[in-house]
């Protein structure tokens, strides 16, 4: 059966940002269904159960206690089980150093967490509409900074 909906996943440790996040979905005119997560681990805890629904993407916070964005997305890629899911790097960090390591360790997307909710609603629109297939197919640094 062909799915419905988009399924997303955020690790993120901060919680107004996770609040922020499932808020632009629920105003978004998009089929999803968000599970959020305060950390890596219990990302991989999660996607690690036998009978669960892989997300169509995930959203990774790189600063995060117990397993950060970089140390999840390694362990993430090292699954075969997940090498159908989109990785969006979701982090307040800029830093050069920061989308070089993400763009070679494999992540989709990188993404500069907005302050505005309006630009948060437009940047996860883009997201979750991009034909990852066709996206990643010929990914570059080109396309992996997402900017507004």
């Amino acid at each position: 059966m062909e799915q419905e909906y988009i399924l997303i996943t955020l690790a993120d440790d901060d919680e107004d940002d996770r609040l922020f996040f499932t808020d632009a979905f629920d105003e978004l005119k998009i089929n999803t269904i968000v599970n959020t997560f305060k950390n890596g681990s219990e990302l991989l805890d999660y996607l690690e159960q036998p009978d669960v629904i892989l997300p169509n993407i995930i959203f990774l916070d790189l600063n995060m206690p117990i397993l950060n964005g970089i140390e999840c997305l390694k362990k993430i890629k090292k699954n075969e089980k997940f090498k159908d899911i989109a990785i969006a790097i979701y982090s307040t960090s800029s830093s050069e150093q920061d989308v070089e390591n993400t763009f070679v360790l494999g992540a989709n997307i990188y993404i500069k967490k907005p302050s505005d909710f309006n630009d948060l609603k437009k940047i996860l629109s883009e997201v979750v509409t991009i034909n990852w297939q066709y996206h990643t197919s010929g990914l570059n640094k080109d396309n992996f900074l997402l900017r507004l």
